[in-house]
């Protein structure tokens, strides 16, 4: 019997800097997969421009915290053979660990170079707003701690096409395009053209580069033995090169190696456009989605919740849609901030996690909590992976027909006491009448969220009337399921 996949971010913006991470995500892989979890996203493994960075202002991607470099050997989270030994507890667990990876940017360069560029607008890159000039940029990557080991391969300002720093006058914040480079056309059209994101921005047109990344992704899965990649920040690069790179990196591999990319936009247009021109070699985070939670979680109660998978992958490529909820970029402080507010959390992680479209993608600080931004773990977040582990399943129908209170059922399948009845209510709360059908006759279905004491009985046709109370959601299973989640817990 098939299992259902669910996914877990794990990580947050603001864990401590004490080296302990991937001891942690060892010591954590058992009980993530009885809990239900089959792949785990970690944050990016490889040397940042210091020691608390959270990844993402890549310094050199062959150093997994094996060299003295930018004042460190170890990164954040750890050091290499302590990474490698996470991601095999994980393995041993039976789960599919994603790596992290960044190739837009870079930052920290070890020395620098004068070069002449042109200066464009921040708000429409097509427009030139400065005449050419030299400027001193951090560009030269020679990585003198790792003294060549894995790759001789250093990096100058041939292989960037912009960046926006300039050290001889200390402006920062400027997008200087260098002189005889242009910014990649096939990328997202927000502000003109976004090839340009930040830090050193690398040039995926230069061949060097492109031999460059194939290089080390290869040396990559074969020393950490990754199975599946989060790919960063896929709108700022060319949309044929990801197409192109998995197409080559997969005809090598022995495994099918997945992979999800963040294109963060909330039009459900983009996101196809986008799948479209890489072929769907690659799944997307379902942005769109978490903006309707989003939405919802601010409306009060006026969210119209018949519309709420409107616009989304999930409804439009479930095939291609990874679902979340909130991660590390949309927390509190954060440059994404849209933080889905706490009340609605149950709701929306009943919608990823409960439905057959789709892989769900659990964000760490909503299962554990976050201390640092004083913010609470999602109540029942446990009991709903494990509802998504063994109960559902089967065939679905959907009672999307009210603006306040919304559900669907699993009608279940070989796998043991599954199917279940979801009600959520945005509002006051109510109830929906719901077909489980005629095998369930006589049956009592039970609240497993434990806001409706009274179970509800199947009539000999098989409906059920199945209740919500006001601002949450009540999720219905079988007696042996309930005793299960509920007594045994």
């Amino acid at each position: 019997m098939k299992t259902n996949e669910t996914m877990m971010q794990y990580f947050e913006w603001y864990l401590p800097n004490d080296g302990l991470w991937w001891k942690r995500c060892a010591a954590k892989a058992a009980k993530l997969r009885d809990l239900g979890i089959t792949q785990v996203w970690l944050p990016p493994a490889y040397k940042a421009t210091k020691q608390d960075d959270v990844g993402y202002s890549v310094y050199d991607m062959y150093d997994l915290g094996e060299f003295d470099q930018k004042g460190t050997v170890r990164t954040k989270y750890g050091t290499k053979e302590e990474y490698l030994e996470a991601v095999q507890a994980f393995h041993r667990a039976g789960i599919s660990v994603f790596g992290d990876i960044v190739l837009n940017h870079r930052m920290g360069g070890d020395e620098l170079e004068e070069v002449t560029v042109v200066t464009d607008s921040p708000e429409d890159r097509n427009v030139q707003i400065g005449g050419k000039e030299k400027i001193l940029a951090w560009s030269k990557f020679t990585f003198p701690g790792r003294k060549g080991r894995y790759s001789r391969f250093t990096w100058d300002h041939t292989h960037f096409t912009g960046t926006d720093y300039d050290e001889r006058t200390k402006k920062s914040g400027m997008v200087y395009r260098f002189a005889g480079k242009h910014w990649d056309p096939d990328t997202d059209p927000e502000k003109g053209n976004f090839d340009f994101l930040m830090g050193m921005n690398v040039d995926m047109d230069n061949p060097e580069v492109v031999a460059q990344t194939k290089k080390w992704l290869r040396w990559y899965l074969d020393e950490t033995g990754i199975d599946g990649l989060r790919l960063d920040a896929v709108k700022h690069i060319s949309f044929p090169f990801y197409r192109e790179l998995l197409r080559e990196i997969r005809s090598r591999e022995d495994k099918p190696l997945p992979a999800v990319g963040e294109y963060w936009s909330g039009d459900v247009g983009r996101l196809l456009y986008y799948l479209d021109q890489v072929d769907g070699e690659m799944s997307l985070f379902d942005v769109a989605l978490h903006y309707n939670f989003f939405n919802a979680s601010h409306a009060g109660g006026n969210y119209p919740m018949r519309e709420i998978l409107n616009n989304t992958l999930l409804q439009q490529r479930p095939d291609k849609a990874v679902t979340f909820v909130d991660n590390h970029d949309t927390q509190y402080g954060q440059s994404l901030q849209s933080f889905v507010e706490d009340w609605f959390k149950p709701l929306a992680y009943a919608i990823i996690l409960l439905r057959q479209e789709g892989i769900p993608c659990v964000f760490y600080s909503d299962y554990y909590g976050n201390p640092v931004q004083n913010r609470p773990l999602v109540p029942n977040l446990g009991k709903l992976i494990k509802l998504r582990r063994y109960y559902a399943y089967g065939e679905q129908e959907d009672y999307f027909d009210d603006d306040d209170v919304i559900g669907w059922v699993r009608r279940g399948d070989e796998h043991r006491s599954s199917g279940l009845a979801v009600v959520l209510s945005d509002a006051g709360g109510g109830t929906k009448r719901m077909r489980m059908g005629e095998e369930y006759a006589g049956e009592l279905f039970y609240d497993v969220m434990g806001d409706c004491t009274e179970p509800v009985e199947i009539d000999k046709e098989g409906w059920g009337e199945f209740s919500a109370a006001p601002g949450s959601v009540s999720v219905w299973v079988r007696r042996s399921a309930f005793e299960n989640l509920v007594v045994h817990e």
